[in-house]
This record gives C-alpha cells, structure tokens and sequence, in this order.
C-alpha cells in the first residue's frame, strides 16, 4: 500500500486540485487539510476551558471579580441580580449570595484586613463585609456609579472611582484607609473613572477617564493627581492593565476597537492594534508576556508581546455574547469568565487554563 502525506496549506486553489489528485491515486490512512483565506491566522488555542461554575438563581449581567487565595473564595459582582456572590473553589460551588445590594460593580480582597470591599453603584456606597459568613461591618457614602477599586498594600488605601452623571454628583476618585476603614481624600477628576491599576515600585495608580480619552496618574504617597495622559489613537478607553517589565501601560478603547501601549516614563502611546469594541477587561500575563482583552463582544483577544515592547495579535477565542467581565489570577494560571444569566440559563463562571509558563 502506497501512503501519502499531505501537508498544510493555507491557501490556493491549484494547490487543492493537487491534493484531490493525489486522493484519487491512494489509500489514505490519515489525511489532515486545512484551508485559510489569505491573511488570515491559525494557531493551536493557548486558552482551554478547564471547567464551569454554576450560580444558581442567578440572573442579568455580571461585574467585576475578586479572589482570597488563602481561603479559597472567588468573588463576583452580579449586578443585575443587586448581589455578590461568594464561591468555594474546593468544590466549585455557591458558599454564600450577599444580598441587599444595588447595583455592585467593583470588588476588592484585602487579605491585610481579612475583609471584601463592594463598591455599589445605584447606593452610592462603599461596603465592607467581614467574618465567616461575610456580614455588613461598615459603608462610607460615594456619589452614584461607585465603579471599579485599586488597592495600594504600602499605604494602606483603597481607591474607587466614583461620580460624573451630572454636576450635582461630579466625577470622583475616593481614596480609604482601609485600617480605620475612612474616607481620607477625594480626587477630582474630569469624568467619571472606569478601571484603575496600580505600579507598586513606582507608587502610582493609573485611572482611565472614558469620556476625556485621557489617563489620570495618582502619586499613592502624596494621594495626589501628579498628570493626564491624553489618548490620540482611539478614544473610549475603558479597561487597563500595567506591565511592570516593559514599563508599559495597556490601554484598551471601544471607538474604535483598540488595544494601546504606553510608555510609562513619558505618556506617550508606542504601539496599537486592532481589539473588539466592547472591551471591559484587561489582564498582562507576565509569565507569558501576553495581553488578555476581555470583550462584551464574547470574545478574549490575546496578543503577545516582544523584547522591542511591539504587541502582536496571536489569537481570538470565542466566549459568550455579553461576557464582558474576567479576572486573571497568576497564581493559578486561571482566568475566570463571568458569563450573564438569562431566562433559559443561570449565570456561570468559565474558567479558562492559560497554558503553563515557558509555553510561548
């Protein structure tokens, strides 16, 4: 028996030809052929889905995640069902539902204070919950749209962003000491701040301010705005993520889609590629010097970057329609998807393995 070996080919018609051909002479005992339109990518998927974690009851759409990895509890912000849900990842089930929520967005773990901070939009509020079951211990009142939350270990502070529906609840920055658990400075800032990331070496926190198509740059020690990055590439900018080997800030917008590098030293944008336009997270993976671009859309981009601080697009992967929020945990090399619930389904959260370090 003659055996023939077809190769891959990513594109042409003759080429084809020549394989059918080649079908009509022999038995084949494997053939593989796989065919792209010109220009396009195909790569073995980086990310696998490892598993999926039901939350049952739970409808609408999802926010912002956190996690305690000392005991084991993933946190996630259902907004449209006005809760936070607490997971136990030793059995991958609901622990705990915290109810009597509005509208909760941003959630941070802060393991010096044993503590779950909740900043809920519709109440205007700042929360923390403690204890085992985790139970109300204080709220220190915002403006509306209480949003996203930073925490700087070295000093002990919490920002959240907050404010900028209007004149009469201006865009803020609210900075806590989370130690007393009190209000200790309140940052103006032009619009109302999405996500904001921290450089712990060099003591700033970077906010993105949507509607200004600008970053804000907080110095954590003087609890100060120390300089605006106007955005020239794209404009929306909501999610952002800090590279601490690159010195870069990446930066992703949703007019249009796009995916930008700044240089931390100077402000100014270095590199760009194209991204989905409803980008709502962002993660660097530094073991693998990859960008995650997480997407409403219902897609993560994956982009990978090189010694020259030059971002390549690697690979697409397809989640679900509406799933526009993640949380990318080193540690575990996990990233966890929060997927909506709808009236035929409960909410879910999918958990994707990002491959092992060395791997790219």
């Amino acid at each position: 028996m003659n055996f023939i070996r077809i190769h891959l080919f990513k594109s042409g018609r003759t080429r084809c030809q020549s394989i059918g051909n080649a079908l009509r002479r022999a038995p084949i005992v494997l053939v593989v052929c796989f065919l792209s339109a010109a220009g396009s990518r195909a790569t073995a998927q980086s990310m696998q889905i490892s598993k999926s974690i039901v939350l049952p009851g739970v409808n609408g759409k999802l926010d912002h995640l956190a996690i305690d990895l000392a005991g084991g509890r993933l946190f996630i912000a259902a907004t449209g069902n006005h809760s936070v849900e607490v997971i136990d990842l030793k059995v991958d089930k609901v622990l705990q539902s915290i109810t009597g929520l509005g509208k909760p967005h941003g959630l941070a773990w802060v393991p010096d204070t044993d503590s779950l901070y909740v900043a809920d939009g519709s109440l205007a509020e700042l929360r923390v919950y403690r204890g085992s079951p985790l139970t109300l211990a204080g709220t220190i009142k915002l403006s509306d749209d209480a949003d996203d939350m930073v925490y700087d270990q070295a000093h002990h502070l919490l920002f959240a962003g907050h404010g900028g529906s209007s004149a009469a609840n201006p865009a803020k920055i609210a900075v806590v000491d989370t130690e007393p658990f009190a209000l200790v400075g309140n940052l103006d800032v032009a619009t109302h701040p999405e996500a904001l990331e921290i450089d712990r070496d060099g003591q700033r926190i970077f906010a993105n301010i949507a509607d200004s198509n600008e970053v804000a740059v907080i110095g954590t020690a003087t609890r100060s705005i120390a300089s605006h990055w106007k955005l020239t590439k794209a404009a929306d900018n909501v999610p952002l993520a800090f590279d601490r080997e690159h010195q870069l800030l990446y930066v992703a917008c949703r007019t249009p889609g796009m995916l930008i590098a700044i240089d931390v030293a100077t402000g100014r944008e270095i590199a760009s590629q194209k991204a989905a336009g409803k980008a709502d997270d962002l993660f660097y993976d530094a073991a693998l010097r990859r960008v995650y671009v997480i997407s409403g859309a219902g897609e993560v981009d994956i982009y990978q970057v090189d010694g020259a601080r030059m971002l390549r697009p690697i690979e697409v992967l397809n989640t679900v329609p509406g799933a526009k929020t993640a949380l990318f945990v080193p540690e575990q090399r996990f990233l966890y998807v929060g997927v909506p619930g709808t009236d035929q389904h409960p909410a879910e959260v999918r958990v994707y393995s990002t491959g092992k370090i060395g791997s790219n």
